[in-house]
């Protein structure tokens, strides 16, 4: 479903003309198709001071939807105006909101997380048309986010002072209070989730934001700006801007910018965190991953096929969490690989507004040629396809140029191929077959990255030794995608992420705040000698 635009002007404080861009989805109405063939596409607006607002932009991209690479919208190149604009409104907009009540910006974020369960299902919507996930997927994508959002609404007891008398009669407090400005810099693969991961919490700390969805996947954020509005947000404290190489560049060059946060590819993330540390700001950059599941032979087999399938292929592949290696331990885990195959070759590839869809396509034709090529070249230095989704061919016409991949499993993966030592990103599985447990443990840490690990058995020593053991920021037992809820962090490490304070949870609060200690000193033995009644003249001491 597409949305019309319809043009306004209006005044705001800066005496600005802008036009304004309506959202034509609502709570009842939102995506649940794909768009006609011929239909004109949309013009996504920018958000600022609470208005979804036309961009002056001579410079628009086009955005694609993933399973039938139609044109269905068109999203700006914010101007050098447009993008000043965005940073000053949000500087001069912290100047008021910082000042709110902690337990007023709590109430907002309350009504925030009512909008969005309200419009969880649009927002999903959304996702499926522009990023191609099934429509179960992209409702995940939502609910992580709003589980994120959900843990904001503790704020008061995040941001709680601390105190102690630390001399007779001097106490020293210590609160906690907001930066500024903070710009965040969002991926394709989580058009709702990673916006969400930041926003809730920059907003109930007292901070203003600059953000940036993909130029790729804009709809969700252009909802989930309008939901904040609603809330109660007040104009200016949260901007909307668009574009590629030169929107990035004035979030990081701007002074007025204090902190970025970034998820997304290890060029672009080492980029922005090396540039954004070098001008002082404090910078949490998630990069890529290469996340492997080991498998002993105690392991309940059933549980473990079917979890590594969905962890494996889901989402097309495109999770930085995704397990996109498995490690076999021994000759018996080496036949289940069979079982493996057997099973993800039943998994539907199509459109996400399939329910019975289990894979959706790739984002762009570029993504499918890259993992098709990583295939190919793996395949040339000894690795064996044992699944091949290289030439899947829907059979409806309506998707015959969708980005499709159907999943494909390799085996006899070495480190030194392709498929082993880059993110593929698309429903690819390695499968890399060691002799012993001591060599699983091994193989991971020696990778360079550091997001997540599982492991697969009933021993309790066994998992034992690999919690204690394993150098990787997310652990799972028995648990393929380790990704803690909100009242942790995503704590991914090594190549993973550049920056010492995580995404989310305390990490997060600690990230978007700094320390300030208050002393002081007042002489209750001095009392009386004040409050006394005295007929002396007054004299300035």
């Amino acid at each position: 479903m597409l949305r019309s635009f319809v043009v306004r002007s209006r005044s705001i404080a800066v005496s600005r003309r802008l036009s304004t861009i309506a959202l034509t989805s609502s709570v009842t109405s939102y995506p649940t198709k794909h768009t006609d063939k011929g239909s004109e596409p949309y013009l996504t607006p920018s958000f600022a001071q609470n208005e979804l607002v036309k961009s002056a932009s001579e410079t628009w991209y086009d955005i694609h939807d993933p399973a039938t690479n139609q044109v269905i919208a068109k999203v700006p190149q914010s101007t050098p105006e447009e993008l000043e604009q965005a940073v000053t409104d949000a500087h001069e907009a912290f100047q008021s909101w910082k000042n709110y009540s902690i337990i007023k910006r709590q109430g907002i974020a309350f009504k925030f997380v009512e909008l969005l369960k309200e419009n969880h299902d649009r927002i999903a919507g959304m996702i499926v048309l522009e990023q191609g996930k099934t429509f179960a997927d992209a409702k995940g994508d939502v609910l992580r986010g709003l589980q994120v959002a959900e843990a904001a609404c503790n704020a008061p007891n995040d941001l709680m002072a601390s105190s102690l008398e630390v001399a007779a009669d001097m106490e020293t407090k210590m609160v906690r209070e907001p930066l500024g400005v903070v710009g965040s810099i969002c991926p394709f693969n989580f058009p709702a989730m990673v916006p969400l991961w930041s926003l809730p919490l920059i907003l109930v700390t007292g901070n203003t934001c600059v953000l940036k969805p993909s130029e790729r996947v804009p709809g969700a954020a252009m909802v989930i700006a309008d939901l904040a509005a609603q809330a109660g947000v007040p104009p200016g404290v949260l901007n909307i801007v668009h574009g590629k190489h030169d929107t990035v560049n004035k979030i990081l060059e701007d002074p007025r910018v204090r902190a970025i946060t970034f998820v997304g590819g290890d060029k672009a993330g080492k980029y922005i965190y090396e540039k954004g540390t070098s001008l002082g700001k404090r910078v949490q950059s998630n990069l890529g991953a290469k996340n492997h599941l080991i498998v002993l032979p105690d392991a309940d087999k059933a549980h473990f096929v079917n979890a590594l399938n969905g962890a494996a292929f889901g989402a097309a592949g495109q999770r930085c969490m995704a397990i996109s290696v498995l490690v076999t331990v021994g000759k018996e885990t080496q036949q289940w690989v069979e079982e493996v195959a057997r099973d993800a070759a039943k998994l539907k590839v199509g459109s996400g507004f399939d329910s019975t869809s289990d894979v959706g396509p790739l984002i762009n034709p570029e993504c499918v040629s890259r993992a098709t090529e990583i295939i190919t070249d793996s395949e040339k230095a000894g690795a064996t396809v044992l699944l091949d989704g290289r030439n899947f061919k829907h059979t409806d016409p309506q998707f015959e140029k969708g980005n499709f991949l159907g999943p494909t499993i390799l085996t006899g993966v070495k480190p030194g191929m392709r498929a082993y030592d880059e993110e593929i990103f698309a429903p690819v599985l390695s499968v890399v077959n060691v002799d012993t447990f001591d060599e699983a443990i091994e193989l991971v840490n020696s990778n360079r990255y550091g997001n997540g690990v599982a492991l697969f058995t009933q021993s309790g020593a066994a998992a034992q030794k690999f919690t204690k053991n394993i150098a990787c920021g997310q652990v799972g037992v028995n648990v393929p995608i380790p990704v803690p809820l909100p009242m942790f962090s995503f704590t991914g490490n090594k190549g993973s992420f550049l920056g010492d304070l995580n995404f989310y949870g305390k990490a997060g609060v600690t990230f978007l705040t700094q320390p300030k200690t208050i002393t002081s000193y007042w002489r209750t033995s001095e009392v009386e000698k004040y409050l006394k009644p005295s007929t002396s003249m007054p004299i300035q001491n």
